[in-house]
């Protein structure tokens, strides 16, 4: 473990420092995420690269919102992740912390239906604003649609 790494994690109440592959992360009560990523800048990770989620259906808390950080002057990788209830799925924004983090935000919202509060304008960004859902939640239909192949007489 980095002190960067020890630094972080003593900035937030209820962080958990751990591994992955190799790569250093820590888990952080979902209230806290701000938190620990203003803590991860103060400690030298200048740049955040990704924020995504996961959706674990039959899990509590159901999401996991990923923020994947990089310290380039060090040249490490710290990925922050943190649990958020599928009742309220609401995480702070880190666009006041990683301003690059708006767009990933929006496509989280999108998608998974995660809120951001205090987002600068959280709208749809893949979808069109009329969409029904959130279609990469486990528990989205997936549909289908008629394909006609060129080799073939009928629709499939």
């Amino acid at each position: 473990m980095s002190d960067s790494t020890a630094a972080i994690a003593a900035a937030v109440e209820g962080a958990v420092i751990g591994d992955s592959l190799g790569q250093q992360t820590i888990s952080v009560p979902v209230a806290q995420l701000a938190t620990a990523a203003a803590a991860a800048k103060d400690n030298g990770y200048e740049m955040l690269v990704d924020l995504t989620s996961v959706d674990y259906l039959d899990r509590d808390p159901r999401f996991e919102v990923v923020v994947n950080l990089v310290s380039i002057s060090a040249g490490v990788r710290l990925r922050l992740l943190a649990g958020v209830p599928g009742g309220d799925p609401t995480v702070p924004t880190l666009t006041a912390v990683y301003p690059g983090a708006d767009y990933y935000e929006r496509e989280v919202y999108d998608l998974m239906g995660i809120v951001f509060d205090g987002h600068p304008e959280l709208t749809r960004i893949v979808l069109p604003d009329e969409w029904v859902g959130h279609p990469l939640r486990k528990d989205y239909s997936v549909g289908a649609v008629p394909v006609q192949f060129k080799s073939s007489n009928e629709v499939s």
